[in-house]
């Protein structure tokens, strides 16, 4: 039996939640919560640089995006920079606290929500279906990420001294395009495949709230 692809679901809409409200409601819940772990797991896989450093992170979050949707994906990002900031140990090196946020690297977090939120409207507009229209989506997400997570370190204070744009690009987003690329190709690939598994399976989803159509090949 085929399964109905509604544009406006994500891979987390295959999972149990029906039309029972208070299931869906306990499904979103749990699957937030898994991201914003997700997340904070990726964060302690790290390689030292100064001052921004690598991490898994970045992948986390497109990953997360991608699957969850935009108002879940917005949610657990935004969820995880709260848990960091009362003093959960989930940022990178198992840092906590809003010292974190109004370091150098906050703008990386405080993106990663805005990023999210964007990357999940286009998966929910069937970006997710396809790698390449995914590509794109994450692409975007990317930029914006390190977008604000460079404006913010650029006007950061470091020693009385702004850090500035030129080093902020040098140090806070060269080092990481290729990886970043790497880990967006690798993104894109997985979300079609998780489709093209979700109608090998013939699941069903319960009535749509867009408009319905034949499932795509991946």
């Amino acid at each position: 039996m085929q399964g109905v692809l509604r544009y406006g679901d994500t891979l987390a809409d295959v999972l149990p939640g029906g039309n029972d409200r208070t299931t869906a409601i306990v499904r979103d819940v749990v699957l937030i919560i898994a991201a914003v772990a997700l997340v904070a797991v990726a964060a302690q896989v790290t390689i030292p640089w100064y001052p921004v450093p690598f991490t898994g992170q970045t992948f986390a979050v497109l990953l997360a995006a991608g699957v969850l949707g935009m108002w879940r994906a917005t949610a657990a990002m935004a969820l995880y920079m709260l848990v960091g900031i009362v003093g959960a140990p989930v940022f990178a090196d198992q840092a906590s606290g809003w010292s974190i946020i109004m370091g150098p690297t906050g703008g990386y977090i405080i993106g990663f929500i805005v990023g999210a939120a964007v990357i999940g409207f286009l998966a929910e507009k069937g970006a997710d279906r396809n790698m390449v229209p995914m590509i794109g989506a994450l692409l975007l997400g990317a930029v914006i990420i390190f977008t604000i997570g460079a404006w913010w370190l650029a006007e950061y204070d470091f020693a009385g001294v702004r850090f500035g744009w030129a080093n902020a690009y040098q140090t806070g987003v060269e080092p990481f395009i290729l990886g970043d690329l790497l880990k967006i190709g690798i993104v894109a690939g997985l979300l079609p495949l998780g489709w093209a598994g979700v109608n090998a399976l013939g699941l069903r989803r319960g009535p749509g709230k867009d408009k319905t159509e034949e499932p795509e090949g991946a």
